[in-house]
């Protein structure tokens, strides 16, 4: 009899389960044979990601510059030979609070020479004799790092210099005494980048170079090692 019990049991917890309804939405899985593996999910290719190049100053400062520096002014250190640390270009336009065309223009140029998008600057305080107000634009900046500052500046020295009119050398007395260099350009068309025929005005510009030299003797070791043509 209980034989017969338990049977009864266990057909009446079948018959449950069996009538019980699903969840909404619950389909059900198909059992996977013994030894197959379940299908994944198809994956999208990856795009190969090779290391990107280093620039080519920055190789002839890791191998060339660094040694030289150190042997000539007897570092204890790697760690304390003057290195680049990043550069600024700024065109300030003080006509952009009547033409806001010029300040896209500007913004368009350093956008073209530097490779990242241009910053906007406004004015910090009002000046009432040259009819500025606070926040007023006056001017565009770009702040270079890394290997776009490697870039930017090879291509200063090698391409841009080279094509100033009646060049002379670039002057050594442009230091601030913190190891940080600046250099005036006036016409920005020295850049190949500029395109010509969107230049409506010659526009200055200021190039500042900052290194990590504690003296200005320091700095101008390093920038003339990079090939920076100094006047003499």
């Amino acid at each position: 009899m209980s034989a017969s019990k338990n049977d009864e049991t266990r057909e009446k917890k079948e018959k449950k389960a069996k009538a019980a309804p699903k969840a909404k939405g619950e389909a059900a899985e198909p059992k996977a044979a013994k030894g197959s593996k379940a299908p994944k999910a198809e994956e999208a290719p990856e795009t190969p990601r090779g290391p990107r190049e280093k620039p080519r100053l920055l190789k002839l400062y890791e191998e060339q510059i660094l040694p030289k520096l150190r042997e000539e002014f007897r570092y204890s250190s790697v760690m304390a030979v003057p290195r680049l640390t990043k550069i600024t270009v700024n065109i300030g336009i003080g006509e952009a609070k009547s033409d806001i065309k010029l300040l896209d223009e500007a913004s368009a140029t350093l956008t073209a020479l530097a490779g990242q998008k241009a910053a906007v600057r406004r004015a910090r305080k009002s000046v009432s004799n040259f009819k500025l107000r606070q926040g007023q634009p006056i001017g565009a900046m770009v702040t270079l790092r890394g290997h776009r500052m490697y870039e930017f500046l090879d291509r200063l020295i090698t391409l841009a210099i080279p094509r100033m009119r009646d060049f002379r050398g670039v002057p050594d007395r442009s230091f601030d005494g913190h190891g940080n260099y600046t250099l005036g350009i006036k016409d920005q068309l020295i850049f190949p980048e500029v395109d010509y025929n969107k230049i409506t005005r010659a526009m200055g510009m200021n190039v500042t170079i900052g290194t990590t030299a504690k003296t200005d003797p320091e700095a101008k070791a390093l920038l003339m090692h990079f090939g920076m043509p100094f006047r003499r």
